[in-house]
């Protein structure tokens, strides 16, 4: 019956919109946004919306920014409307005041974007929206607090609890496998051969958050490499000539790459969850896994050597002990770690357990860190330790080795400058 019903309301739905498009078309935008906001009914209101979000994929880069300014300068708050609301709440704190205090403070372009959203398809499109906003701000920063309602939607619709985690391999839909291939951030996928290589053997695992609304659209995803022992080269794990070992004999699962999809979705992290879940399932189907640890790259690195005037040099060591302080010095004006990737898995209860040079040797490797990775240990036993010591005042969890490296290039860089040459 839900199935017929259904399909009753798309074939009305259908009819009411075909009779309303003379009518939507010689509209303009800030009409038909005015109209959705005052409109009760269900189907002509699934109408309006549609129009307008096809509308919407039609705009040039100059018609979306006038999008932009109607949703930021026609539906923001009003002040003195808060002020008053407020007041009559705080004179008299009823249900009936508080309601209208909601109303007033909540601006007119989020219960819009909530209209919009009410037909199938829209929440990809302004997921598209804001990542065409986002886009926008850095010439338009008055579309700040627009991007702010938006974010704050999204947050909400994105939420955890309507995530999906599933495996993706070879026998994944063709739809998806092409996504993961063109939204592979970290190490790029040169083929479907390459792509084969990390989803299809024992001792590869990929993951991905869908959520129902974009069902074929990766979210964020994972690739995991099951080995003995921790590796020290992305080369060696992603090496065509390898052999795959059996998963059963693997002791350490290693996240090599992590992916954000959506740009729309930037600032909504998913990355803490997907990791956990991740090591929970891994954990629950091979109990042999005694080790979860990462091989990632360290993006800011050649750049903050740049900057400082140093030179990374040749030696392997040398190589070790610039990343070591980089990681664990090098700071952002609010003292957090200066690297993005660190931030990220020290943020979530992760420690810098070992560095690597020579791990990555690809164009973009060299560029961004000189070749140098990092492992983030992910020890189950001190993930709320470590996450608890970061959140409240940006303590760094290291091994005793990677500390070692960072005082030695201190030491370093001291004497360097004694000597009249900077030096790490």
């Amino acid at each position: 019956m839900s199935f017929f019903g259904d399909l009753l309301s798309t074939v009305f739905e259908r009819r009411y919109r075909s009779a309303l498009e003379p009518d939507l078309e010689q509209r303009s935008l800030p009409e038909l946004c005015a109209d959705l906001l005052g409109r009760s009914g269900e189907v002509s209101g699934a109408a309006t919306a549609r129009h307008i979000l096809d509308r919407y994929t039609r705009m040039n880069e100059g018609e979306r920014l006038e999008f932009f300014a109607l949703l930021a300068e026609d539906m923001g708050l009003v002040p003195d409307a808060v002020r008053e609301a407020l007041a009559a709440f705080e004179a008299d704190p009823s249900s009936q005041t508080y309601r209208a205090f909601a109303a007033a403070a909540e601006p007119k372009r989020q219960e819009l974007a909530r209209r919009l959203n009410q037909v199938p398809g829209a929440t990809a499109q302004l997921v598209q929206m804001r990542r065409d906003l986002l886009e926008t701000l850095p010439a338009h920063p008055e579309l700040g607090p627009v991007d702010q309602d938006l974010q704050h939607l999204l947050s909400s619709w994105f939420n955890r609890g309507f995530l999906v985690l599933l495996p993706i391999n070879w026998e994944s839909p063709a739809e998806v496998l092409e996504k993961i291939i063109a939204y592979e951030a970290v190490h790029t996928i040169d083929s479907w051969d390459d792509l084969r290589r990390r989803v299809q053997p024992t001792d590869r695992r990929c993951f991905a958050y869908f959520h129902p609304a974009m069902p074929h659209e990766p979210l964020i995803f994972v690739e995991v490499a099951l080995t003995r022992g921790i590796p020290g080269s992305v080369q060696d794990l992603l090496s065509d000539s390898r052999e795959a070992l059996a998963a059963e004999d693997a002791d350490t699962a290693v996240f090599y790459s992590i992916s954000n999809c959506q740009a729309g979705l930037a600032g909504i992290s998913f990355g803490n969850s997907l990791i956990k879940q991740v090591v929970a399932d891994l954990s629950r189907d091979l109990p042999g896994l005694e080790i979860f640890v990462t091989l990632s790259p360290i993006p800011g690195l050649m750049r903050w050597v740049q900057e400082a005037g140093l030179t990374m040099g040749d030696d392997p060591e040398h190589q070790r002990q610039c990343a070591a302080h980089y990681l664990l010095q090098a700071k952002r004006t609010n003292s957090s770690p200066r690297d993005p990737v660190a931030r990220f898995h020290l943020g979530n209860g992760a420690l810098v357990h070992d560095l690597h040079a020579g791990a990555d040797v690809s164009p973009n490797g060299l560029a961004q860190s000189g070749g140098v990775m990092v492992n983030y240990l992910y020890d189950r036993a001190q993930i709320a330790q470590n996450h608890e010591g970061y959140a409240g005042g940006y303590q760094i969890a290291a091994s005793p080795d990677v500390r070692s490296l960072a005082e030695m290039i201190t030491t370093g860089q001291d004497q360097g400058q004694r000597d009249g040459e900077p030096s790490l």
